[in-house]
């Protein structure tokens, strides 16, 4: 029933454009203040980082305590879901509109460089800045948590059981729009200063990827259940 629904957010204005312009304004907040020339606020290159990483980190202060929340995510054009059990701290504060951070980085490889002060890592990271809203409509909530599954893993979704009523009532879902955001990248080799380049030390770049290996069947699978090909090709 809930496949054939359409998102509810429709008549929202920051949904009547899927894609508003192809680049954020930089502002105060997303203005790189070191190291500038590595910035992108294109939105292409920004969704690409959101759509390769698994994990987004959520900042916000609750009085004067500041919290950062690891948490999965997924996105859809220019909303970025996040989800959680009803009774979590996290997704009640959130849910009352008060400033949040999310910030997600991909590490691509270890830079060796011949002295301590310039080793430092290649990586592709995206800040957004922004207030969250709590998804109350059940279509919409259906369609974030569908979109959820998908990030995770595409083709998942029209195989597993779908959420029941009781689950969704004890889901708290939450969309945070990208209106303010930037991405930061880092790539290539050390850069040295020239009187180190005679050091008798290596220098250069250990890559770093995310492999996924052979699936394991749960212990209390049937045996004629096979794997499926979308789990046994999988690659991020």
């Amino acid at each position: 029933m809930h496949r054939a629904v359409k998102s509810g957010a429709g008549s929202r204005n920051h949904r009547k454009k899927k894609i508003m312009s192809k680049k954020f304004t930089v502002t105060e907040k997303t203005k790189l203040k070191r190291l500038p020339k590595r910035g992108h606020f294109d939105r292409e290159t920004v969704y690409k980082i959101l759509d390769e990483a698994f994990i987004c980190h959520v900042g916000f202060t609750v009085g004067n305590q500041p919290f950062v929340i690891p948490t999965a995510y997924g996105r859809k054009d220019d909303l970025l879901y996040i989800h959680g059990s009803a009774a979590s701290r996290m997704m009640k504060n959130l849910s009352n509109g008060i400033d949040v951070c999310v910030t997600v980085t991909l590490l691509d490889g270890l830079v060796l460089a011949r002295s301590a002060f310039h080793h430092s890592v290649n990586y592709r990271s995206v800040v957004i800045f922004g207030k969250a809203e709590s998804v109350s409509e059940e279509s919409e909530k259906f369609e974030a948590l569908r979109i959820f599954t998908e990030h995770i893993i595409p083709n998942r979704w029209d195989e597993i059981r779908e959420p029941n009523a009781k689950e969704l009532k004890g889901t708290t879902v939450l969309r945070l729009p990208i209106t303010e955001a930037s991405a930061k990248m880092r790539a290539g080799n050390p850069i040295d200063d020239d009187e180190d380049m005679s050091l008798n030390v290596w220098a250069g770049v250990i890559p770093i990827k995310l492999n996924s290996e052979n699936p394991i069947n749960d212990d209390l699978l049937p045996n004629h259940i096979e794997v499926p090909d979308y789990v046994k090709n999988y690659k991020r």
